[in-house]
């Protein structure tokens, strides 16, 4: 990027002179910027002490029969055949399924399209515990909508749900 002794910078007409001078900047730009890039490399792997250490002994040297045995046919053979064989059917009796709490509030709402008021343990006592705790969700967003009012005489009673009558 510097000029030597014969560059012939000397013979150039000052319009070149200018061409070169900034072609040259750019190219020194260029590797200033790869040279910041590389330090920044450096300096984030210091924390890294890298070791080069020979080969072990039995690799150094292979003898040709030891390298013939490792590419047996049989063993070839074998190998794939076992990547061919079907694994065991997945047991996925822990993932419980998800219930969502827009079909829920369909639900509810499909109830209450039925009929104005129900039992709550009638309509959805058959459920998994998961489900009957989301609809109670959606049962208190709807409340919330003003949709619906629920009456519950007893603790762990019997919960009537009944349809609000725009009034």
């Amino acid at each position: 990027m510097l000029p030597g002794p014969d560059d012939g910078l000397d013979e150039l007409a000052p319009e070149e002179a200018l061409e070169e001078l900034v072609a040259r900047m750019l190219e020194y730009r260029r590797y200033r910027d790869a040279s910041v890039e590389l330090a920044a490399r450096f300096e984030s792997q210091r924390g890294y002490l890298y070791r080069s250490a020979p080969l072990p002994p039995e690799l150094r040297r292979v003898a040709v029969d030891a390298a013939a045995a490792v590419y047996d046919p049989d063993l070839l053979g074998t190998a794939l055949g076992d990547l061919l064989v079907e694994p065991e059917e997945l047991n996925l009796s822990h993932i419980r399924p998800t219930v969502s709490l827009e079909r829920r509030l369909r639900a509810l709402r499909d109830a209450l399209g039925r009929r104005t008021n129900f039992d709550f343990d009638d309509e959805f006592g058959g459920e998994d515990r998961l489900t009957q705790a989301v609809t109670v969700f959606a049962l208190l967003e709807l409340y919330r909508k003003g949709e619906v009012t629920w009456e519950q005489k007893e603790p762990f009673g019997p919960i009537e749900v009944k349809k609000v009558v725009p009034g």
